[in-house]
């Protein structure tokens, strides 16, 4: 795991302490250097102080907080230092003349890397799945170029998704299958687990915009809203079949989740313990951080920077109104 970011799921009070941040629990004392953390995840009942917020903000540490039950709280952002007045008023400009054309680009993405994670099960035997592969990689395009209004444009997402999770019984256990998508609260462990991926993937890309000059507040597929970033909603969403997906397949189908050891029966299995965080943080981390080369880029990235590169791309349509295209798995060497 990245030492760039540090999760801690017990309850306690975070202090700093000379150049470390300190964790105090009934366990005991356990010292985080300052310096080589950008990212904190608190997942429990945690006290901390005015002037460890000072020093996070002067240290540029992101602290994205959960409840118990896995419910993102909100993020600690610190002072912004990337601010620029010009792109702001022509983001907002963008939005009002040509949103569309960003939202059909994120629903494309989403689906040419959906397309790209079902052709590793088609490949390697499930050929029921050919007429949805179709269905992706050309009536999906089709339909876009049809689309006239927003409205439209997430009823295709929407049917994108719904596709996706009806193709879970050809590959996945029986115990991870979903009938349908349900997020408040997650009604059984593979919702379980997609809400707690998702909201993961969600923080992580928070903290990509926070090193660019973009406004998190104004998107382009979702609604701008007061109560959220809705711009990390729109620019997560092509990452999450190769991030968040593909973490989950990975850990079911290689059993290294399991839902007697890994879900708390209290809540009919439809929550991780804390032993199924950790494996799934892990997991989910390796993925989030592997390294490989990019075909245009002619160089190593990771998937997070790839993500903090489609805010840059954002950057370029909104100032020189070149063609957004998110990350596709296509631009994997």
């Amino acid at each position: 795991m990245q030492e760039e970011t540090k999760y801690i799921f017990s309850k306690g009070a975070l202090t700093r302490e000379d150049f470390s941040i300190k964790f105090k629990n009934e366990k005991g004392n356990y010292y985080i250097p300052i310096e080589r953390v950008k990212e904190l995840y608190l997942f429990n009942e945690i006290t901390l102080t005015t002037k460890l917020l000072e020093s996070f903000s002067k240290a540029g540490i992101v602290v994205h907080i959960f409840n118990y039950y896995e419910n993102y709280i909100g993020t600690y952002y610190p002072k912004k230092s990337l601010i620029s007045g010009n792109l702001l008023i022509k983001q907002a400009l963008m939005y009002k003349e040509d949103r569309l054309s960003i939202a059909k680009a994120i629903v494309l993405g989403i689906s040419k890397n959906i397309y790209y994670v079902l052709y590793h099960y088609y490949r390697h035997g499930e050929k029921q799945l050919k007429e949805l592969l179709d269905y992706y990689n050309n009536e999906v395009p089709r339909l876009l170029k049809k689309c006239d209004n927003i409205k439209t444009i997430l009823a295709i997402e929407g049917g994108i998704w719904a596709r996706f999770y009806e193709s879970f019984k050809l590959f996945l256990p029986n115990e991870f299958i979903i009938n349908k998508r349900v997020k408040r609260p997650p009604d059984n462990p593979m919702n379980a687990l997609i809400s707690f991926g998702n909201m993961l993937l969600y923080t992580k890309t928070i903290s990509q915009i926070y090193n660019t000059h973009l406004e998190q507040s104004i998107s382009f597929l979702h609604e701008p809203s007061e109560a959220r970033f809705s711009l990390s909603l729109d620019l997560s969403e092509v990452f999450k079949p190769i991030i968040v997906y593909k973490t989950i397949f990975d850990l079911v189908n290689n059993k290294r989740l399991k839902v007697e050891k890994h879900f708390d029966k209290k809540y009919n299995y439809a929550l991780l313990n804390e032993e199924g965080k950790k494996v799934f943080i892990e997991a989910f981390e390796n993925r989030i951080n592997q390294v490989f080369e990019h075909k245009k880029l002619k160089r190593k990235i990771s998937y997070k920077t790839a993500i903090k590169l489609d805010g840059y791309k954002l950057i370029k349509c909104i100032l020189e109104r070149k063609e957004f295209i998110p990350f596709r798995m296509d631009d994997k060497e």
